[in-house]
């Protein structure tokens, strides 16, 4: 049997607008959040600096258990969901993934050393674990992660999570 596991996504954003209108548009395909985290400033790097000089970032959970082998399309219609925020460059980025019992995997179009290709351009990485009752991060593990701020937000999605996968058989 294939584990199932709470579909998740990461969304960064330069204002609230923006945070509901992807909102809205990612529940048009994976149903209304279960859970919306607060925003949390993503200032610990510049990465994003392209889409905005301050942006901040908010967790969406999606109802239900969903098989893990639908990473790779997640991220590609997240992909269209950014370029449907075009003005006259993305205004929002989206990361979709998953948690479960052990571990946050999120997926990425960017290949590296701790990243496993799935297929058609996209990547997966275990980006944190939950481990002694705590979530832990690894070398690799974004700034923003590493601070603890999402935490609270994965321990409620792992709680679902649980409650739920004693219910799926």
């Amino acid at each position: 049997m294939i584990p199932r596991v709470k579909r998740i996504a990461g969304i960064l954003f330069p204002d609230e607008e923006l945070l509901r209108w992807s909102v809205d548009r990612l529940t048009e395909i994976w149903g209304a959040p279960e859970i919306l985290s607060s925003p949390v400033p993503f200032d610990k790097t510049d990465y994003y600096h392209e889409i905005a000089p301050n942006l901040s970032r908010a967790f969406v959970c999606f109802p239900g258990l969903v098989n893990p082998e639908g990473l790779a399309d997640w991220k590609h219609e997240a992909i269209a969901v950014e370029a449907m925020s075009r003005q006259p460059v993305r205004a929002v980025n989206i990361d979709p993934g998953y948690v479960d019992g052990a571990r946050l995997v999120l997926a990425s179009t960017k290949d590296h050393a701790h990243r496993i290709y799935l297929r058609d351009g996209i990547f997966a990485e275990v980006t944190m674990r939950y481990r002694f009752r705590k979530w832990q991060t690894f070398d690799y593990t974004f700034p923003d992660f590493a601070s603890g701020a999402y935490d609270e937000f994965l321990s409620g999605v792992r709680k679902l999570w649980l409650s739920e996968v004693k219910n799926y058989a």
